[in-house]
């Protein structure tokens, strides 16, 4: 692996090679090209990362032709910075022309693969087309990463732990004086913010790359996407702590539940039935099962441990250029994991009124087996995830 402070953006060269392919799928399903309009995939396509809001902004990759932005007047400067594609813009949304029928009419092709359009265009965007195809090929580029692309989710990962190591080392002290799941949030985010950027920070400006988090503790650890609270964790409870971290725009995720104090029997119960339920996960990965029964496998760990009642939510998501993506460990999702494919993995047992409990690993699926990005579970074992009060 390069040195962390080796890595560096993808390259021109890898957006490229993805146009390529994605213009090969476009011949292959008989269209004259793709109009990308999940702002996901055309980052994808063009390492643009650009402000998700009202304006559409779409990407036109012909079979043959000129790879072209379609963007909204506001962001011509930004989009004509970006190697090896056209701009064409539009004035404004909402407009008197919706914007995205502007761009099905600016591509001038007569049959047309779109990844994702509003309902209620559909009618006026098959009447400008011979042949219009709902179709998200980008996606099917997207499932499986390639070497550049795991760096950057491993190094990501590296710096979700960071938080969760702040968090363990400092936490029981900040909870003892009379800290809250805010100044929690505060102080480990904060630590792990100025380390990023000053390990990162200068060559990776302009790319998507930031930390989230949440701290949850004790009944309200049951709700884990609430706000952050002044609430003050007490003696005995759990307090849940999820982190994601974006590095060139990928993501990873890293998360843990600690106590604070001692570890009660009936509490050490439920983080040994999580950690089989991650232990499970590997296994069916590995096994190239697909995602849905990844799902069943690890959650049925959680319920031979009598916990069923307490699930709320899949066992994990896919995770790259978006936090959450495709393929999907849950029910409906006949993928088969394969190698290159990156998950979250997310045990959760869920009591409300009572506690909240969730791990987060970041899962690297590779040919050899499963590599864990996320490594806090792995250096701190069950009995030492306590903050010292």
């Amino acid at each position: 692996m390069a040195g962390h402070d080796a890595l560096r953006p993808l390259p021109r060269a890898f957006h490229e090679d993805v146009r390529a392919r994605l213009r090969k799928r476009a011949d292959g399903a008989g269209v004259d090209g793709l109009l990308l309009l999940g702002a996901g995939n055309v980052t994808y396509a063009t390492g643009w990362h650009f402000s998700v809001v009202e304006r559409p902004i779409g990407l036109w990759l012909p079979v043959d032709g000129d790879a072209l932005l379609l963007v909204p007047l506001l962001e011509q400067e930004y989009a004509a910075a970006v190697p090896g594609v056209g701009v064409r813009t539009y004035e404004e949304f909402p407009g008197e022309r919706p914007p995205v029928l502007w761009m099905i009419e600016e591509t001038g092709a007569r049959r047309l693969a779109i990844d994702a359009l509003d309902a209620a265009l559909l009618d006026d965007a098959r009447a400008r087309l011979d042949h219009l195809a709902l179709a998200d090929h980008a996606r099917l580029e997207r499932v499986v990463k390639h070497a550049a692309e795991l760096e950057l989710v491993r190094e990501a990962a590296r710096f979700a732990d960071l938080v969760l190591e702040r968090l363990r080392d400092v936490g029981g002290d900040i909870v003892r004086q009379g800290g809250t799941e805010a100044d929690l949030l505060a102080d480990c985010t904060g630590h792990a913010r100025a380390l990023l950027a000053e390990t990162h920070g200068e060559a990776f400006q302009g790319t998507k790359t930031g930390i989230t988090a949440s701290v949850h503790s004790g009944p309200r650890a049951a709700l884990p996407h609430g706000a952050v609270t002044t609430r003050r964790p007490r003696p005995g409870e759990p307090v849940v702590a999820g982190i994601g971290c974006h590095l060139g725009g990928y993501h990873a995720e890293s998360g843990a539940t600690l106590v604070t104090g001692e570890i009660r029997p009936e509490q050490l119960r439920i983080m040994e039935a999580m950690a089989s339920a991650g232990a499970a996960t590997i296994d069916a990965l590995e096994r190239g099962l697909s995602c849905a029964r990844v799902n069943e496998a690890a959650l049925g760990a959680l319920r031979a441990a009598g916990l069923g009642h307490a699930i709320r939510h899949r066992i994990g998501h896919g995770m790259g250029v978006e936090g959450h993506e495709a393929p999907w460990l849950a029910p409906g999702d006949e993928t088969r994991a394969s190698p290159g494919m990156v998950f979250s993995c997310e045990p959760g047992v869920y009591r409300p009124g009572v506690d909240g409990w969730r791990t987060i690993d970041t899962l690297l699926v590779g040919g050899a087996g499963v590599e864990l990005a996320s490594r806090f579970q792995t250096r701190h074992p069950l009995e030492t995830r306590i903050l010292s009060c």
